[in-house]
């Protein structure tokens, strides 16, 4: 059973930094991963890290705005926004998966646990 708790959502502008924290507690191998969903809008990727290779991967929307990285001596996986836009606003998710595919998992449906989501809002 793994437990994931979201945070460091928030309202900002466009243009502005936030990260997100997802504290991962239980079993913490595997494969983990930040998606978002904006109202009206399906669940999309957008970065995926394997626990023990800290081997990325990023949807392409994000990519070099975002980093996902973790933190094993907090049980801890993060999401750094930087150059952030209006079109990323959306309730962010973690999620994590106990054995990793030999690809890169990219569809809500492949994990087993997620968090509660945080909010967030960037404004124009």
């Amino acid at each position: 059973q793994v437990q994931l708790v979201e945070s460091g959502g928030g309202l900002v502008q466009a243009g502005d930094s936030l990260r997100l924290s997802c504290a991962a507690s239980g079993r913490t191998f595997g494969t983990y991963a930040w998606f978002r969903q904006a109202p009206g809008k399906e669940r999309e990727f957008v970065a995926t890290i394997r626990w023990t290779t800290r081997n990325t991967y990023y949807a392409d929307i994000v990519k070099g705005r975002f980093t996902i990285s973790r933190d094993n001596t907090k049980n801890t996986v993060y999401l750094q926004m930087n150059s952030l836009k209006p079109e990323d606003t959306a309730v962010y998710y973690c999620a994590s998966r106990v054995f990793p595919l030999s690809r890169h998992s990219v569809v809500p449906s492949e994990y087993d646990y997620w968090g509660q989501g945080t909010q967030v809002a960037v404004s124009a």
